[in-house]
């Protein structure tokens, strides 16, 4: 066998040298050359034939470098590097969802740490601005002509906006548990008892102050929105006090003002 030694100190890396002579390889060589042959016409990567031979990939280089190989295998080996590339785009995909969480998560629970207890005052500003963005504030007309009478009206589907809502009203305007009504609009497949027992627990207004609930159209029927969007449907809380709503009034004019 034509075999060329080499010292560590002339390649530190390989101490034996096999020549390109075919005579040179050693017994059984041109089997495992024949099958990783065989293999590649397939279209099997260098990676997978490593895999199933178990010989290294920059043998496999020098064994198959020259091999032309059919459309078929070409098309093989392309499409499993589309492959690869988008599992492997998944994979980082899902990396980054996984440490965006964390850092979400880890954020959110800082940020709540850095909240100190909210006192009447802070309740006050709080349930004003509330009532800003989400209550109804536009002034009620009959016959073309503004009246001034207008109750507080407070609609939303968030059950704590909900529920800290009806605190304010309570603690801050000082409304009496038998002036607040409440109302329920719900979707047909929701049902009545469920979702009245649900807004109960989370305005504390109690079963006697709810009142006729409407049901609204389905958007999930007309393929407008999925079906279950508003798991409870929405609660309005309604106070019959001009007086009290012109208050709310003032002080978002105040609030403007401050701004």
């Amino acid at each position: 066998m034509n075999i060329r030694r080499y010292t560590r100190s002339s390649n530190p890396l390989s101490f034996l040298h096999l020549s390109l002579n075919p005579r040179a390889y050693p017994v059984g060589m041109d089997t495992r050359r024949n099958e990783a042959y065989k293999l590649r016409i397939k279209g099997l990567s260098y990676n997978e034939i490593r895999a199933e031979l178990g010989i290294p990939k920059s043998t496999l280089s020098n064994w198959l470098r020259d091999v032309v190989l059919s459309e078929a295998a070409v098309l093989r080996l392309r499409n499993r590097v589309r492959e690869g590339t988008a599992k492997a785009f998944l994979k980082r995909n899902k990396l980054q969802t996984v440490h965006a969480r964390t850092r979400a998560k880890v954020t959110r629970t800082s940020a709540q740490e850095m909240m100190d207890e909210l006192s009447t005052r802070d309740l006050w500003l709080i349930g004003t601005a509330l009532y800003w963005g989400e209550g109804y504030k536009r002034p009620k007309t009959k016959n073309g002509r503004q009246i001034t009478s207008h109750p507080i009206n407070f609609v939303n589907a968030d059950e704590e906006m909900i529920r800290v809502f009806a605190r304010y009203l309570r603690e801050c305007l000082g409304v009496p548990h038998d002036k607040l009504r409440a109302s329920m609009r719900l979707y047909p497949h929701i049902s009545e008892a469920a979702a009245r027992k649900h807004w109960m627990e989370a305005s504390g207004i109690p079963r006697d102050r709810f009142f006729k609930t409407t049901y609204l159209v389905s958007g999930a029927s007309k393929g407008l929105k999925p079906f279950n969007r508003l798991s409870w449907g929405t609660l309005q809380i309604e106070v019959c006090d001009t007086v009290k709503f012109y208050h709310i009034m003032g002080w978002i004019d105040g609030m403007k003002k401050q701004l």
